[in-house]
């Protein structure tokens, strides 16, 4: 995959990520947490569970990284005890 395909699955993946468990990163955070989840649920998939890899823009590989992000985002706010307002 190229980079301009990281970013565009980075960000595909960050936006629906934030919009399920919340967030506020921003659009660089955005992309970044898409792109980190990406590599995050790549590695689970495919190498814990055996199923998928992030292979481009497909739906399989956006679930992939949608489900990396959201455990990125939940794990960081268990390191910094960062939490949504109004919760």
């Amino acid at each position: 995959m190229g980079i301009l395909s990281w970013i565009i699955l980075g960000l595909i993946a960050g936006v629906v990520a934030q919009a399920l468990v919340g967030g506020g990163f921003g659009l660089i955070g955005t992309i970044v947490l898409g792109i980190v989840g990406a590599l995050v649920g790549g590695y689970l998939a495919g190498s814990v569970l055996g199923v998928a890899d992030v292979t481009g823009i497909n739906i399989e590989s956006i679930v992939v990284a949608v489900v990396g992000a959201i455990i990125v985002v939940v794990v960081y706010r268990g390191l910094t005890g960062r939490r949504r307002r109004g919760i």
